[in-house]
C-alpha cells in the first residue's frame, strides 16, 4: 500500500495542519456505507431511543460535572447500548437497525450529555453572579445554546470534518465509528459490500476489527475493576515536592479511557497536552508559590487565602485556570485567523447551496447533503430574536448583546470542533472557554 504524504505543499498555508483543500487522505477515503446507498436512517424509533438515552446520560453527566468538574463522552456507551437494544428488539421480531440508525441514536444520546455538561459549567457561575436558576432560564439557555451551536457547525462541517479528514483525528468519533462498524447489521454489511473493491475491503477490515475492540474493552474493564473496585492501584498517584521546589508536583492519572484517547490522537498532540501539564505544575505553580509567598494578603483573583497558605490544587484553580482560559481564547482567535482559507472554502459550499434548487440538492450524494443554508441563516436570525425578547435572559432588546453571543458562539464552535478533532471531546476545555467568554 502506497504511503500518503501528509505534509502541506511548500508555501501553502504552512501553519495550518491539513490546509490543502483537496488532501490525499480525503481523496483516498471511502465511506463504510457508499454515498449512493439508501438505508433507513432518520426513523422514529432511533429518535425515541436516542432521546431517552440522552436524558439518562445527560443526568449522569450533570451529576459528574457538578461533583468533580468533568465528564467523559457518552458516544461509545450510547452506541453500545443502542446496538444491544436493537438486537434485543430484533429477537422479538422487529427489523434490525442499520448502522445509520445506530449513528442517529448515539448522536442524540451524546448531544444530551454535551448539553448537560455545558449547563454544569455555566449555571453555577450564573447563580454566583446573583441570578436565580429558575427552570425556564435553564431550559432556554440549554435549548438556545444547543440550537445555535448546531446551526453554526453545519457550514463548518466541510472545512473541519470533510476537508480535514485524516488530519483531525476526532478520537471518540473514530472509536465510536469502529464500534458501529464492527457490530453492523446484515443489511448494513450488504450495503457496504455493494460498493467498490476498496469499500468492500474497508468493510471487511472493520468487521474483523471487532475482536480487537472487544479485547480492548476487556483490558479496560479489568484495569478499571482492579483500580476502582479492588483498589489495587491508585487512580492518580501524586508526588508533591518541598523546598527548594516548593509548589511543584507530579501526578499520573491511570485512566484506561485517557490511555485509549492518547493511542488514537498519537504522540504529537499527546506531547502538547503533557507539555501544558509540565509547564503548569513544574514551572508556573512553583513560580507563583515562590514569588507570592512573601505576601500576607490574598492576590486577585483569589479572595480568601494568601499564596503562602494555598495548596497546589488551590493555586491551580485560583490562578493557572485563568491563565489556561486566556491561552484557550488566544489560541482560538489565532486559529480563527489562520483557518480563514479553510473556513471560507467550506462556507463557499454552503453559500452555493443558497443558489441551488431543491431538485439539485436532492440529487447530491447522501454524504454531501447538509441542512439548507436558508434554514441555517433563518434559524440563527430567529434565535437572535428569541434571545432579545426572552425576559428570562435579561437582554431586553439588546441587539449588541445578541450579536456578541453569536460572535463568541461561532468562535468557540470553531475552537471546540478543532480541539475535539485533536484531543477528543472529553479533553475539550469547555470550562476554560466559558471563563474566557
Amino acid at each position: 500500500m502506497a504511503k500518503i504524504d501528509l505534509r502541506n505543499p511548500p508555501n501553502e498555508f504552512p501553519d495550518i495542519v491539513g490546509a490543502k483543500p483537496e488532501s490525499p487522505i480525503l481523496a483516498s477515503f471511502r465511506p463504510f456505507i457508499p454515498a449512493r446507498a439508501r438505508l433507513h436512517e432518520l426513523t422514529p424509533l432511533p429518535l425515541i431511543i436516542g432521546t431517552l438515552l440522552g436524558m439518562i446520560f445527560g443526568a449522569s453527566s450533570l451529576y459528574l460535572v457538578l461533583k468533580v468538574g468533568l465528564t467523559v463522552s457518552a458516544s461509545i456507551p450510547v452506541a453500545v447500548i443502542s446496538i444491544t437494544i436493537f438486537r434485543l428488539l430484533f429477537k422479538f421480531g422487529l427489523r434490525d437497525s442499520t448502522i445509520l440508525e445506530n449513528n442517529i441514536v448515539q448522536t442524540a444520546g451524546s448531544a444530551g450529555e454535551s448539553i448537560a455538561f455545558g449547563l454544569g459549567v455555566t449555571m453555577p457561575a450564573i447563580m454566583i453572579l446573583g441570578f436565580d436558576l429558575e427552570i425556564t432560564r435553564v431550559m432556554l439557555v440549554a435549548i438556545l445554546g444547543g440550537l445555535i451551536g448546531i446551526l453554526m457547525m453545519i457550514p463548518l462541517r466541510r472545512a473541519l470534518i470533510v476537508q480535514q479528514h485524516g488530519y483531525l483525528k476526532y478520537p471518540e468519533g473514530t472509536a465510536c465509528a469502529e464500534v458501529l462498524k464492527a457490530a453492523a447489521s446484515a443489511e448494513s454489511r450488504d450495503a457496504a459490500h455493494a460498493g467498490d473493491a476498496v469499500a468492500r475491503a474497508a468493510a471487511d477490515e472493520a468487521v474483523s476489527g471487532g475482536k480487537i475492540i472487544i479485547g480492548g474493552f476487556a483490558i479496560g474493564f479489568i484495569y478499571y475493576s482492579l483500580q476502582q473496585i479492588f483498589k489495587i492501584m491508585k487512580e492518580a498517584p501524586e508526588k508533591i515536592f518541598t523546598k527548594p521546589f516548593q509548589g511543584a508536583s507530579i501526578s499520573l492519572e491511570n485512566n484506561p479511557a485517557l490511555l485509549g484517547v492518547g493511542y488514537i490522537i498519537g504522540p504529537r498532540i499527546s506531547s502538547l497536552m503533557m507539555a501544558g501539564g509540565v509547564l503548569s505544575y513544574l514551572v508556573l505553580i512553583p513560580a507563583i508559590k515562590f514569588f507570592g509567598s512573601a505576601g500576607t494578603l490574598p492576590l486577585p483573583p483569589e479572595t480568601a487565602h494568601s499564596i503562602a497558605d494555598m495548596s497546589v490544587e488551590q493555586i491551580q484553580k485560583g490562578y493557572i485556570l485563568y491563565i489556561g482560559a486566556g491561552a484557550v481564547a488566544a489560541a482560538g482567535i489565532i486559529s480563527l485567523f489562520r483557518s480563514i482559507p479553510l473556513i471560507w472554502h467550506g462556507l463557499k459550499g454552503g453559500l452555493a447551496d443558497l443558489r441551488r434548487s431543491g431538485t439539485v440538492r436532492e440529487n447530491l450524494p447522501r454524504t454531501d447533503q447538509d441542512l439548507s443554508m436558508k434554514w441555517v441563516l433563518g434559524g440563527i436570525i430567529a434565535l437572535l430574536i428569541v434571545m432579545m425578547i426572552a425576559p428570562q435572559l435579561n437582554l431586553r432588546f439588546n441587539f449588541l448583546g445578541a450579536i456578541l453571543i453569536v460572535a463568541f458562539g461561532f468562535l468557540f464552535v470553531l475552537v471546540s470542533s478543532r480541539l475535539t478533532g485533536e484531543v477528543g471531546s472529553s479533553s475539550c476545555p469547555t470550562s476554560g472557554m466559558m471563563i474566557a467568554t
